[in-house]
């Protein structure tokens, strides 16, 4: 039998939560069998899976110590070098500038070494505001994410408080996210707000774009103010209004402004040969709206 005492970053979570983050090669199904068999109780009594835990609280499992082995230790980050550029700080949330061609956090392709999220909690590791070893169920986490080819600002939480608080100023649309781009052509009118219809090929990893309503399409609303044009080029400022995959890349190319050096929607060999290796697409502002 192991007991776990459920700390500040543990606490606020549903008892399935907080086990499938802390024993994360438990199958789901298996964790609530175990709970169902009193196998895994809080307080030293029977618990549901939606059990709310307060720290303080103590979690008794009546398991195998297969389960147990940790996801990351402090060893991931011995003679790691973080290398980020923090813009933000304080104790609570960091920002920071990724660079083009940098993943956010580990995809598909199985790369996890060079990641920001990586990098981020190396550096707070090295800070001493993060060991894993000291954490059952947190990990620093990435609010917003950019594409891997794009750069600019993403936030990350360093704290389950400032997670759980970010994620609702998200989910409540109390963050505008402005971002810079140069595209193709020129433009009729120099500020509009775009409203379109957009659906996801999982296996291209594409979307696609439709003017008019589409059964099991998401809508997308994308505002646009031009800066600039010169030689056919436009520079943009683009409010993201919808956070869609994509969403500026592709509603941009769809009004006939593909994004300059856009290998997936835009004229990536042209562009190429005029050494634009990414697309120029630069998320540089965050505005926290006061209500």
């Amino acid at each position: 039998m192991r007991e776990l005492t459920i700390g500040k970053n543990d606490s606020g979570q549903r008892l399935d939560k907080f086990l499938s983050k802390t024993l994360y090669r438990m199958p789901d199904s298996l964790m609530y069998r175990y709970i169902r068999q009193k196998k895994i109780k809080v307080n030293r009594k029977r618990a549901e899976g939606n059990t709310l835990l307060c720290e303080g609280d103590t979690v008794q499992l009546f398991i195998k110590d297969d389960f147990f082995t940790r996801n990351e230790s402090s060893a991931s980050f011995f003679g790691f070098a973080p290398k980020i550029s923090v813009v933000y700080e304080d104790e609570n949330i960091l920002v920071c500038d990724k660079r083009p061609g940098v993943l956010v956090h580990p995809d598909s392709s199985g790369e996890d070494r060079n990641t920001l999220l990586l990098h981020i909690k190396a550096y707070l590791y090295q800070n001493g505001e993060y060991n894993p070893e000291d954490e059952q169920s947190f990990a620093p986490s990435l609010c917003n994410r950019i594409d891997r080819n794009t750069g600019g600002l993403v936030i990350a939480a360093k704290n389950a408080t400032a997670l759980r608080e970010m994620n609702r100023i998200i989910r409540e649309d109390l963050l505008s996210k402005y971002y810079l781009c140069i595209v193709h052509g020129s433009f009729s009118n120099r500020s509009d707000t775009v409203e379109s219809y957009l659906i996801k090929d999982h296996e291209k990893n594409q979307v696609m774009i439709s003017d008019e309503p589409v059964s099991g399409w998401k809508k997308i609303i994308t505002s646009y103010r031009c800066l600039k044009t010169s030689d056919d080029l436009s520079l943009l400022e683009v409010n993201l209004l919808t956070g869609r995959t994509h969403q500026i890349r592709a509603h941009l190319a769809h009004l006939g402004h593909p994004i300059l050096g856009d290998g997936k929607y835009g004229h990536n060999r042209n562009d190429r040969s005029k050494g634009f290796k990414y697309q120029a697409l630069y998320s540089y502002r965050i505005v926290f709206k006061t209500v």
